[in-house]
């Protein structure tokens, strides 16, 4: 063998001694879920588990685990809830909150603009506080700012219209297969986490959805922007 298929054959043993690493770290259950083959799973019951977990295989998303909790789950401290969910730290739980720009001009008025969008879902850690500021300046830089700053006002949607926006009720929203294409932000902080995967709503109150952090981007493609503190 030559020096550089020594070579290559070292680095692809480092690359699997390091994916069997991240597979250690995560919880039991997700673990064994990464190990089903889709063939192995039935999607046919109509269930939001089933028509989720349809969409995310269908779209290239294998490492994914939906895992029903209590239903005081919200009523928990947040590392009760970490517990539940077997997650490695509480900065790896995170929620989908859905924003309006109260002043967009009057031509905007759906998310048919992903740069400009009158609504947007962020995705951010529990343990933060979102900043609104920060993407107001993202969205301001994404246009070049040839749309004036002060057309960029992010609030928190109300919830009967998250609900129509996004078809699921508050604590279940989530970024799969919502009613509308709604532009998505992920906080910087999210990708940042170790081992890289997040829990999120799983669209219903009671059902949560963990997902490795690359194969949620390379699905959803979702503006990065750091947006918390």
């Amino acid at each position: 063998m030559d020096a550089l298929g020594e070579l290559e054959r070292r680095q692809l043993g480092i690359l699997q001694r390091i994916t069997e690493l991240e597979l250690s770290l995560l919880p039991q259950q997700f673990s064994a879920a990464l190990s089903v083959s889709p063939h192995e799973e039935d999607y046919s019951d109509g269930t939001t588990e089933s028509r989720l977990s349809a969409i995310l295989r269908a779209n290239g998303v294998r490492d994914f685990l939906f895992k029903r909790v209590p239903s005081d789950y919200y009523d928990r401290p947040i590392e009760a809830r970490r517990e539940i969910l077997e997650a490695p730290s509480i900065h790896h739980l995170c929620k989908s909150i859905v924003l309006v720009n109260t002043q967009a001009p009057a031509s905007v008025t759906d998310c048919s603009d992903r740069n400009n969008s009158k609504y947007y879902l962020v995705v951010v850690q529990y343990t933060a506080r979102f900043n609104a500021e920060t993407v107001k300046n993202f969205l301001y830089s994404l246009n070049n700012g040839k749309i004036p700053k002060k057309k960029f006002n992010l609030r928190l949607a109300p919830e009967d219209q998250s609900v129509k926006l996004t078809g699921y009720e508050h604590n279940g929203v989530t970024c799969i297969g919502m009613k509308t294409d709604i532009p998505v932000i992920l906080d910087e902080a999210i990708v940042k986490l170790n081992p890289d995967f997040f829990w999120l709503g799983g669209g219903e109150v009671d059902l949560k959805l963990g997902i490795r952090t690359s194969q949620f981007i390379n699905f959803v493609k979702p503006f990065i922007v750091s947006c918390s503190t």
